[in-house]
């Protein structure tokens, strides 16, 4: 019987104020539905889990809000180091690059290497080279620096110059040493909706497409005043990326030190194969007691060859979206936000 294709898409989890300005509220809640939407174009074409999955990512990637490619946050060097992986349910193909500074999409880039490279993981220089030579678009470092960013690193080197913070949070570092309703105010009139040292900014997808076969893309800009050098969870398989037709797809956003200690992405797929938990049950598991077990958290988004979907976090809130071919298309920002 024919798959209803099916389009899941995150853009970071965490501590989610409600108290964001309305704007801001509508800005992000629009960016998902809109982003979702053209995922979900893709599928109703027929086009592959591997397509939807890679174009959604991408707009991701071109939009400031979040935090991959164009706006990334910045190293403790100032720069942008940048990582993204794509893996193909039907043969577990695989494609990665890390630390990369120059591609303006990394997950395109990643998509090149599962497609034209007998190896798995690009990094650094090496990276933008392979990249370059299949028509990957490279742009000087500085394009992805924004002003904010900048502002960003340095109100977190401000209190602590050895500190790192995840995604967004050092905007919320100014409201953290307010009080009452001086920061409810500076919250209100527009600052970030992320509570400091909370939220876990990655972006992802996950598709199932009308051929019944799963893919998953992940991207990510890394933590503020990180160590130049240091590689998350996103670019390496089985920890924030995974996909395998026989159990599910998954993409993960979070600490990503914990995700890779804990091998979240694929402990889920084991769990369906090895103990017969459903999607949903996997999923749990995995975020509710396998992450806290090496001290992480977050969130991730997941769909299995039935089109099942699953989207847990063990925080207040995760950016997210589902879009199903020829059904409603739902965006959510709070965990208490039915999806």
């Amino acid at each position: 019987m024919p798959s209803t294709p099916v389009l899941v898409l995150h853009g970071g989890a965490g501590t989610i104020s409600r108290s964001m300005s309305p704007e801001k509220n509508t800005a992000y809640r629009r960016a998902l539905s809109e982003i979702a939407a053209a995922g979900r174009d893709v599928l109703a074409a027929g086009g592959s889990a591997v397509d939807a999955v890679t174009e959604t990512v991408r707009l991701l990637e071109e939009n400031p809000l979040f935090n991959a490619a164009y706006g990334a946050v910045l190293t403790s060097a100032g720069e942008v180091e940048l990582d993204a992986a794509v893996m193909r349910g039907q043969d577990r193909a695989a494609g990665a690059v890390t630390s990369v500074r120059r591609l303006r999409n990394p997950v395109l880039a990643a998509r090149q290497v599962m497609e034209h490279s007998h190896h798995v993981l690009f990094c650094g220089a090496g990276a933008e080279a392979f990249a370059a030579e299949h028509g990957a678009e490279l742009v000087d470092p500085d394009w992805f620096v924004l002003p904010e960013r900048r502002e960003q690193l340095e109100r977190v080197r401000a209190q602590d110059p050895h500190a790192f913070v995840v995604d967004h949070d050092a905007a919320g570092l100014a409201a953290e040493n307010q009080e009452g309703d001086e920061a409810e105010a500076s919250l209100a009139s527009g600052g970030d909706p992320i509570e400091p040292d909370s939220k876990r900014g990655t972006v992802g997808a996950v598709a199932l497409d009308a051929a019944g076969h799963l893919a998953a893309a992940t991207s990510t800009g890394g933590i503020t005043n990180k160590q130049p050098g240091r590689v998350g969870d996103t670019p390496i398989f089985g920890a924030g990326t995974y996909a395998d037709d026989r159990s599910c797809a998954v993409s993960a956003t979070g600490m990503g030190e914990g995700f890779m200690r804990a091998v979240a992405a694929h402990e889920i797929a084991a769990l369906m194969t090895y103990a017969g938990l459903s999607l949903t049950e996997a999923a749990a598991t995995v975020i509710h007691e396998r992450l806290p077990e090496v001290g992480g958290d977050g969130g991730l988004i997941a769909v299995d060859a039935q089109g099942n979907v699953s989207l847990p976090m063990n925080t207040t809130g995760m950016y997210r979206a589902v879009a199903r071919v020829g059904g409603e298309l739902q965006a959510a920002i709070h965990a208490d936000e039915a999806v």
